[in-house]
């Protein structure tokens, strides 16, 4: 009986010891976190799951945050960059499983995206670098980007309107109505609203960009451009771009139509980043002739209405009289062929030139006729002399300047 009670006294101490060290364990373990594998762990179980399931979507938002990811370490040869490619690396092979199988053509794809990026725009470049390079990019403390995180769905495509051509987006174009003020001319408003001349000219139906007026509205449009209207029966945005040296796709996407669209003629059409041909330019902005008295004159007549001064009755003056001293040597306002020369009861010693695009012009009251019909003269050809023949009040010149047949102010035509 001595022995058991002595035996008690030992035991009990022992199994109170080994509770108390057994509860300072437990207490312990319950303190820390779990480590990081462990949580590693976890997520590569969710990962398998996912993969594994052919309901899933395969849409799993991976945070890296604080409380998964264990401290720093001195020893730790890896950079930050490296752990985070490798762990969206270890994500992506998660999910797709059988990707190494697929190797050389992910490297064939790779090497068409990166064959279209150099094809786009610097900025759009920049853009595609930019997102390649956003792994290593990423905060120590913040979260994986969503654009990484559900990135490894494995769905690809982009949600945008088709368009024509590869690259080329739809210009929006729109007008803005604009009332011109003192100082305003084609060129500077052209400038100001990053244009060409040629888009206000064509736009507004300019036929003289001397006409415009102080306190008239005009259209500005967004993009530069001209108006063209079809001529023929079944033309195309196709034959209209090649025509004006242009991008046929964005032709179509202007007008909202396809590239082979056939058109009637007479249909109205906006074509952008095309130009009016040079002599329509020249024409419009008053440089396309020379007067054709280069020294030593004045505007006596002008073409406009005014009292005849042989009949005193209230005529139109289809030309512009240039007074100069008897002798003075007259010009070519623009190369061509001198197609008539002789005498006339009101021009007295004349001479006419064709010129191309309809043009034709006339020098009368001349003292000497110096070329011959059929000449190819220029604006450095002589063609004659001043002087008063026929119905003139003084030396003169008379100059007519004829478009398909009529007769138009060469004051708007020369510089």
């Amino acid at each position: 009986m001595a022995s058991k009670k002595r035996l008690y006294f030992l035991i009990i101490p022992a199994v109170c010891i080994y509770v108390t060290a057994v509860g300072f364990v437990i207490a312990g373990s319950a303190s820390r976190s779990p480590s990081m594998p462990q949580k590693i762990s976890q997520q590569d179980a969710e990962i398998d799951a996912a993969a594994q399931n052919p309901n899933s979507t395969n849409e799993i938002i991976i945070t890296l945050s604080d409380r998964t990811r264990p401290a720093a370490k001195p020893e730790q040869t890896e950079t930050k960059a490296e752990e985070k490619t490798s762990a969206v690396k270890t994500i992506f092979a998660k999910l797709n499983p059988n990707a190494e199988k697929n190797n050389s053509k992910t490297e064939e794809a790779n090497s068409s995206v990166s064959a279209a990026a150099a094809d786009l725009s610097g900025e759009s470049a920049v853009n595609i670098a930019a997102a390649e390079n956003s792994a290593s990019e990423i905060d120590e403390n913040d979260e994986l980007p969503l654009d990484l995180a559900t990135g490894l769905n494995g769905m690809g495509g982009a949600d945008v309107t088709p368009q024509p051509n590869l690259g080329i987006e739809a210009p929006e174009l729109y007008y803005t109505v604009y009332r011109l003020k003192p100082g305003d001319m084609i060129g500077t408003l052209a400038a100001d609203y990053n244009i060409t001349q040629d888009t206000l000219i064509s736009v507004n139906n300019i036929k003289s960009s001397r006409t415009i007026q102080i306190g008239q509205y005009i259209r500005i449009p967004s993009i530069p451009g001209i108006v063209y209207t079809t001529r023929i029966e079944n033309e195309t945005p196709e034959s209209i771009a090649e025509k004006y040296k242009v991008s046929a796709a964005k032709v179509a996407l202007v007008n909202n139509t396809e590239t082979t669209t056939a058109f009637s003629a007479g249909t109205t059409l906006f074509v952008p980043d095309a130009e009016l041909d040079w002599i329509t330019r020249q024409e419009i902005n008053g440089d396309l002739f020379k007067r054709p008295l280069k020294r030593g004159y004045y505007i006596s007549s002008r073409y406009s209405w005014r009292t005849n001064p042989f009949t005193a009755r209230r005529t139109f003056h289809n030309g512009v009289d240039l007074a100069a001293p008897q002798g003075t040597p007259i010009y070519a306002a623009l190369e061509g062929t001198v197609v008539a020369t002789g005498w006339d009861n009101v021009y007295g010693k004349f001479v006419t030139v064709s010129h191309h695009s309809g043009y034709k012009t006339l020098y009368g009251h001349m003292s000497k006729i110096t070329t011959k019909k059929g000449a190819y003269v220029t604006t450095s050809t002589k063609i004659g002399e001043v002087g008063s023949t026929g119905q003139s009040t003084g030396p003169h010149v008379h100059f007519t300047v004829y478009k398909n047949g009529r007769t138009i102010n060469p004051e708007n035509l020369w510089n």
